[in-house]
C-alpha cells in the first residue's frame, strides 16, 4: 500500500534523516564544556598528555589502491542500480550511451590511480 506515493516517500526519508542527525548535534553541546579552558582544551592521547612534536610521515603507497577502491565502489553501486531497471523499464540505446559515458568519465580518476601506482618514487 503506498501512503504517500513517491514525494511522500522522499519526505518520509528526509524526515528520518533529521531525526537521526539532529540528536549527534545537539547531545555533544549539551554535554560538552560549556566554560572552555586550557586544561579543558587540551589534547589527550589514551588520558595522558600527548609527549613530542606530534608530527609523523604517513606512508602513502596504498593511496591510489584506496582511489581505485573508491571508482570500482562508485562504478558498481550504479551499473548494478542501472542493470536492475534495464529490463523492467524498457531501456533502450540512449541509457546504452549515458552509461557508456558515465563509465568513460570513472575511467579518467582510473587511469589516475594506477598512473599514481606506478610512481613509487613519490611515496
Amino acid at each position: 500500500m503506498v501512503l504517500f506515493g513517491d514525494v511522500g516517500s522522499i519526505f518520509i526519508m528526509a524526515v528520518v534523516g533529521v531525526a537521526f542527525t539532529l540528536p549527534t548535534v545537539i547531545i555533544p553541546r549539551l554535554l560538552g564544556p560549556h566554560k572552555p579552558n586550557p586544561i579543558k582544551n587540551a589534547p589527550f592521547e589514551c588520558g595522558q598528555p600527548p609527549l613530542g612534536p606530534g608530527k609523523m610521515h604517513f606512508m602513502m603507497q596504498y593511496y591510489a589502491y584506496l582511489l581505485m577502491f573508491v571508482v570500482f565502489d562508485v562504478m558498481a553501486m550504479f551499473l548494478y542500480a542501472w542493470a536492475a531497471a534495464y529490463l523492467p523499464l524498457g531501456l533502450g540505446t540512449i541509457s546504452s550511451w549515458v552509461m557508456t559515458a558515465f563509465i568513460g568519465a570513472l575511467l579518467m580518476p582510473m587511469g589516475y590511480a594506477v598512473y599514481m601506482a606506478g610512481r613509487r618514487e613519490i611515496w
